[in-house]
């Protein structure tokens, strides 16, 4: 399946402040083994598109401040196959950094890009629902991405609505209507039962020339500033330019630079066992659990009269829970956190009231 002309492109650079405390800023959830596999959430990305591509077309955009880290947990990369972002500017300009990165070794390319830190339990229908999205993005000018069929009508996720038109390469894949991000419980109720909308997972493919061509249509002034610095690309002058340049760049997602407004969009329907890990209840649909509905990971942990919780004893610490129910309870060495799922969201203002008041102590 893997082919010269296939490059994958890894997103590393989130923090994952709604997995605090164990995801850190220093220490970010890609670079963690949430599930005690053995492998990180960014290893197991990895060794997921070496099916998909030759490794020495795999390429991580990370930033600066998680180079050791890459090297460390992805000793096969070369130096030259990972781009370092000197600030955090959503992901269209990491996927301009890498399209041009790409433009100077081979014009010809297609590309996938995937973050990081997602989950996929089921790899062989994965790598053939990616083959067919490649299929689709080299048959026309078009942008492709990876729709998830719904079990439920989650707020978390940001949503596809697609319409059915022939023409395509699969039936499964369809022309993309619209993209609405994080509904609210009665619309994505709505959403779910109406039977055209998906999960947007977050994952792309693409050829690079319909992908230039939809940064020049729709972002053009970052595609300029990239564009300026074409010749030092591949170079010991790449560095110094993206230092000097980066900042610069509009701060937007690629979801809304691009593929929101773009008119030659189309979703692949899949199901491979996907789950972006965004948030702790996310990770305990995941998760083994006992005759309670308890998910617990680490360290000894002693419940009684306890339901439907997910637990993770990081530091090994002996945790007695009594009494509780439908809650996040998650210890570290330096913190304690005790949240009801259904208040998972407000993590992300805990870590922004933590850093108001600590700095950067316990983030």
């Amino acid at each position: 399946m893997t082919n010269e002309h296939t490059y994958c492109v890894i997103m590393a650079g989130g923090i994952g402040s709604r997995f605090w405390p164990m995801s850190r800023t220093a220490y970010p959830k890609q670079f963690l083994d949430f599930l005690g596999l053995g492998r990180t959430l960014i290893q197991q990305t990895y060794d997921r598109f070496l099916a998909l591509c030759p490794p020495e077309n795999i390429l991580v955009v990370t930033n600066a401040q998680y180079a050791p880290l890459v090297r460390k947990q992805l000793p096969d990369l070369a130096d030259h196959q990972i781009l370092l972002e000197p600030s955090r500017r959503n992901t269209a300009p990491c996927v301009a950094y890498a399209n041009h990165v790409i433009a100077k070794r081979d014009p010809e390319a297609r590309i996938i890009v995937a973050p990081s830190d997602h989950l996929v339990l089921k790899e062989e229908a994965f790598h053939a629902t990616v083959d067919l999205a490649l299929r689709q993005a080299t048959s026309s000018d078009c942008l492709v991405t990876l729709g998830i069929m719904p079990s439920r009508p989650d707020t978390g996720y940001g949503y596809i609505q697609f319409t059915e038109e022939s023409g395509t390469v699969n039936p499964r894949v369809k022309r993309v209507k619209t993209f609405t991000e994080k509904p609210d419980h009665d619309t994505a109720q709505r959403f779910l039962e109406s039977g055209d909308f998906l999960w947007n997972s977050g994952i792309f493919i693409w050829s690079l020339a319909s992908i230039r061509q939809a940064f020049r249509d729709h972002l053009p002034e970052m595609e300029q500033r990239f564009n300026a610095g074409a010749a030092s690309f591949g170079t010991p002058e790449e560095a110094a330019f993206i230092a000097s340049t980066y900042d610069a760049c509009e701060n937007v997602s690629i979801d809304y630079g691009i593929m929101e407004k773009a008119r030659n969009v189309y979703v692949v329907t899949s199901d491979f066992g996907w789950s972006d890990l965004g948030t702790w209840g996310s990770l305990y649909t995941h998760l083994p659990k006992d005759a309670s509905g308890n998910a617990a990971i680490g360290g000894a942990v002693k419940l009684y009269d306890c339901a439907r919780n997910v637990i993770h004893a990081h530091d090994g610490r002996l945790m007695v829970l009594q009494g509780l129910e439908d809650h996040i309870v998650v210890s570290t060495k330096d913190a304690l956190l005790v949240c009801r799922k259904q208040d998972e969201q407000r993590i992300k203002q805990f870590v922004n009231d933590l850093t108001a008041e600590s700095g950067d102590r316990y983030v």
